[in-house]
């Protein structure tokens, strides 16, 4: 592919057009590759979007868990120190109830999420999952030993890119919050376990479609400028007529098979928008009978790997994570027999398993439930 033609796919998938286009260079070309060539490679700009990661991403779980003693999100404050400084002066003041800051979760476990979303692992593989890595400008060396294919390459990468943005966009937190959003699919640490990914899912069906990602095009602009300059073979998301518009205030469109029409949906942010994109596109897909079943999801049901499959089902969407209940009983000789249940909300009946090895028990309950919401229990 054409360099152009790469710098501009990448503008597209994570939101933002660069000023700068050397900086998006920068952030792809190794130290390898300079030092047999000169410039300026990205080992600079990694250690700023780490840095800059770091901060969006707290700032992603307080918006999502925090919130004030009144109930009101974490937004910053209302009035100016100043403004808060004049009210108290004024006759007949009454000073308002404390409205502290609070959290749904504490220090350690927004500590183990933080970790979780920004880990070596995840940062490589939406790299792999973007196609990026193979574009990184490297040195023979590096290209003899695929260096390129190393998660530690990739997740540098990653961070070089938010670097790379923090500079050229005079570090706006805005800019920069687009696109860590867009990169990162916030989505699959975010949302409850009850709630449906639509992002991933529709991500998993156009890679076996397919072969490749979804492409996504995102634009700031109101709804309300829809309304007359609606393109061709789209599908919008709809609203209520006394729905608040002008909270609406980025779009994101969705294309898939050249076959499919292009989804538009609309958010307060770049990830809003893009779950609504993706919900319009799984519930086309549904009605045009054209998603797996649930049977095709899973190549080869066996009792080894059934407690992941049950698992890897749930987060597709198709029921809530699987529950396990263990009881311990011992026999005549005193020892011990486990019993285990596995249980799904959404199912009436319940499955156990029952072995000397509560990891076993655990694997049959897992195997019969497996059978069952697959409808293969008669096989």
């Amino acid at each position: 592919m054409e360099k152009e033609l790469v710098w501009k796919m990448v503008q597209g998938q994570i939101g933002y057009d660069f000023k700068n286009l050397d900086l998006l260079q920068q952030a792809f070309t190794r130290r390898s590759y300079t030092a047999e060539n000169g410039g300026e490679n990205n080992e600079v700009l990694e250690f700023i979007g780490d840095k800059a990661l770091d901060f969006v991403i707290v700032k992603l779980l307080i918006q999502k868990y925090g919130h004030l003693a009144n109930g009101d999100s974490v937004n910053g404050t209302k009035l100016s120190v100043w403004e808060q400084e004049f009210k108290r002066n004024q006759v007949g003041y009454e000073a308002p109830v404390v409205n502290s800051f609070g959290c749904d979760y504490d220090e350690d476990n927004l500590s183990k999420i933080k970790s979780r979303m920004v880990n070596k692992k995840a940062l490589a593989r939406r790299m792999d999952e973007l196609g990026f890595s193979e574009y990184l400008i490297m040195g023979k060396g590096d290209i003899q030993n695929n260096i390129n294919q190393e998660d530690s390459v990739k997740e540098d990468l990653f961070e070089a890119i938010i670097g790379a943005v923090a500079i050229d966009s005079g570090w706006n937190l805005k800019n920069l919050q687009k696109v860590v959003e867009a990169m990162l699919v916030p989505e699959d640490f975010l949302i409850n376990d009850t709630d449906t990914n639509y992002v991933r899912l529709i991500q998993e069906w156009e890679i076996n479609e397919n072969g490749c990602i979804p492409w996504y095009k995102y634009k700031e602009a109101s709804y309300s400028s829809t309304w007359y300059l609606k393109e061709d073979n789209t599908i919008y998301q709809s609203f209520p007529l006394d729905y608040n518009y002008s909270k609406l205030k980025y779009h994101c469109y969705l294309k898939l098979l050249d076959s499919l029409p292009v989804f538009c949906g609309f958010g307060v942010s770049i990830r809003e928008a893009r779950m609504a994109a993706c919900k319009l596109a799984y519930e086309y897909l549904e009605r045009n009978d054209m998603l797996p079943s649930i049977r095709d999801e899973i190549e080869n049901p066996n009792r080894d790997d059934a407690i992941n499959q049950l698992e890897t089902l749930a987060r597709r969407g198709y029921f809530s994570i699987p529950t396990y209940e263990f009881k311990e009983t011992y026999d005549d000789n005193g020892n011990p027999i486990w019993n285990c249940e596995c249980h799904i909300a959404e199912e009436d009946y319940y499955f156990d398993g029952t072995s000397i090895s509560k990891k076993e028990a655990k694997k049959d309950s897992a195997f019969r439930m497996l059978f069952y919401v697959l409808g293969m229990e008669d096989e």
